[in-house]
């Protein structure tokens, strides 16, 4: 059983371990540290018994959106909805929220992610030219609409 909890300093050393198993350029440790301090920010982590942490979502509050800045899960334990889970905790969480939307950019190629995003209700907005700095690969930007408490009820009780 997944367990979503939110995350702490003392959760850096996992962090990085599945951040450098997921991406080709990981983030360094002082920008999760940044960002788990950070009063404007939701930084979640998934834990399952005997493996520790495999995977984390962290999400920025802006003026009118939640920026989804980086989601991973440790390629070990892909495919068994790990990153569904976080997404709707992370819903659940900012539900009361009701003016913010979610925003986030993902690779172009990364076709399982935009599925993902797009079972989630995130549509595509735009392109990015150039995003990414490992191989200047075009970033997809996508968009939800903000959550209210009668959806979320709503959803929990279908």
């Amino acid at each position: 059983m997944t367990e979503i909890r939110t995350l702490g300093t003392a959760d850096l050393a996992a962090i990085e371990r599945v951040e450098r198993r997921s991406y080709p350029t990981p983030w360094s440790r002082s920008m999760f540290a940044s960002e788990i301090a950070k009063p404007t920010s939701i930084c979640l982590g998934a834990v399952e018994p005997g493996a520790g942490l495999v995977g984390y979502l962290i999400i920025s509050r802006y003026v009118d959106a939640w920026h989804v800045m980086n989601v991973a899960v440790d390629p070990d334990h892909r495919g068994r909805g790990i990153a569904r889970t976080l997404f709707d905790d992370l819903f659940a969480r900012t539900a009361e929220d009701g003016g913010r939307g979610y925003t986030l950019e993902v690779r172009v190629s990364n076709e399982e992610a935009i599925r993902l995003y797009e079972r989630l209700g995130f549509r595509s907005r735009g392109v990015r030219r150039g995003y990414y700095t490992d191989n200047r690969e075009d970033a997809l930007v996508m968009w939800k609409d903000p959550i209210n408490s009668l959806t979320v009820s709503r959803s929990e009780t279908a």
